[in-house]
């Protein structure tokens, strides 16, 4: 006969600001975790803010706390749980494993209060340059406290998980003095293509690029942080090269962004997309552009520019970014400075060159892109790990 412990479903509790129908880079690695630790046969538990337009996930639990959106960053919400009566009922009550958060803001405290309801590990992720947002949405003095409650955050957990090495020197220079392990983000668009070239070439069909045009595409937030401006100013300077420009997403810019392609006379060359959650659809639009543009420093370790990477499509990123830690100029992508003026040599210069851009778009398939599968493996190992460290020392 089974002990009450030995009968009782323990979650993997993973916790983040935002899930789906928010879509970004954060939410599709929850997602996979999601995927994945299910498909290994552990139970899922994820909290997040409430939002609008949301259906259920059934192979999952999920708790959903009072949220309001966010001035000037739709779709983002922000997340009251302290207006939330039901959600610290559910954190108690529910049985978790090991939480893992992926944001150190409403769903990090609540991970943070979990934890220690339960005496369990905690792991957090830091994925994004937080500073940058919050410098965007408060006033000096609210951006002080919210660096200081974002550090005693990280101080708090078991373990600090970056995605890749450079991140690390963000971290640092937020306050964290503690030691970090580097955990990969992993990618769904890894397998199931016997044929690249054959599924390049159709893709270019399918998404509209006619013959002779050269494909570019940007994926992601459309806010200035970014660098769309600097990709919309640099399309005037491409000459007479033949191009389309497609931008995938959504952000506060957007309407700017389309006020500028308009001004710039480049309608007939630029579509704006909204986001595209048919994940085979944006397979398509990855594999047939011939150029992903990324000019970024406020990004920290990008999923896009690694889904461009098994798609054997290569991204011009900014030279001294953390973005390009892993890139090496020509070999698995392309690095310029944040100017039009540069961007668009380099898109000229790339253009110019079809060897030049196969051989990059394979070295990024080979240095960039890895499975989710072979990540997720890694994750569980570790989850053990910890679990395992932390019950020793809970019983001694």
């Amino acid at each position: 006969m089974k002990s009450a412990r030995e009968s009782t479903t323990y979650y993997y509790g993973l916790f983040n600001d935002s899930f789906p129908p928010v879509l970004d880079g954060v939410t599709l690695t929850v997602e996979n975790y999601c995927n994945w630790l299910s498909k290994a046969g552990r139970d899922v538990c994820v909290v997040t803010p409430w939002a609008p337009r949301f259906t259920g996930i059934d192979s999952i639990k999920l708790f959903r706390y009072f949220s309001l959106p966010i001035y000037n960053r739709h779709p983002y919400r922000y997340g009251y749980p302290r207006f939330d009566p039901f959600i610290w009922r559910h954190l108690r009550q529910t049985p978790f494993k090991i939480i893992h958060a992926h944001c150190p803001f409403s769903s990090g405290r609540l991970a943070v209060y979990t934890a220690r309801k339960q005496n369990l590990p905690l792991v957090a992720t830091f994925h994004s340059k937080y500073r940058t947002d919050l410098e965007r949405s408060l006033p000096p003095f609210m951006v002080k406290y919210q660096m200081k409650r974002l550090l005693e955050f990280y101080n708090s957990a078991t373990e600090v998980w970056i995605p890749q090495a450079a991140v690390e020197e963000t971290l640092r220079e937020y306050g964290y003095k503690g030691k970090v392990q580097v955990v990969d983000n992993g990618n769904d668009f890894c397998d199931g293509i016997e044929d690249i070239e054959a599924y390049k070439r159709e893709s270019r069909r399918i998404i509209g690029l006619e013959e002779g045009e050269i494909g570019l595409l940007f994926v992601g937030q459309h806010i200035l942080e970014k660098g769309i401006d600097i990709i919309i100013r640099s399309l005037p300077l491409l000459g007479n090269l033949r191009f389309r420009m497609n931008f995938i997403g959504t952000g506060y810019a957007l309407d700017d962004m389309k006020q500028l392609v308009g001004g710039l006379g480049l309608g007939d060359r630029v579509t704006f997309h909204e986001v595209i959650s048919d994940r085979e659809r944006l397979r398509r639009f990855y594999a047939g552009s011939s150029l992903f543009l990324f000019p970024s420093f406020y990004d920290n370790a990008p999923l896009v520019v690694r889904e461009a990477a098994a798609m054997h499509t290569p991204a011009i990123l900014l030279e001294g970014s953390t973005a390009a830690e892993l890139v090496s100029d020509g070999k698995n992508g392309f690095l310029t400075r944040r100017t039009p003026e540069a961007y668009a040599e380099a898109i000229r210069h790339i253009a110019a060159s079809p060897r030049l851009l196969v051989e990059a778009g394979t070295g990024a398939r080979q240095t960039l892109a890895r499975s989710w599968q072979d990540v997720m493996d890694e994750v569980i190992n570790r989850y053990d790990l910890i679990i395992d460290r932390h019950e020793h020392s809970s019983r001694h």
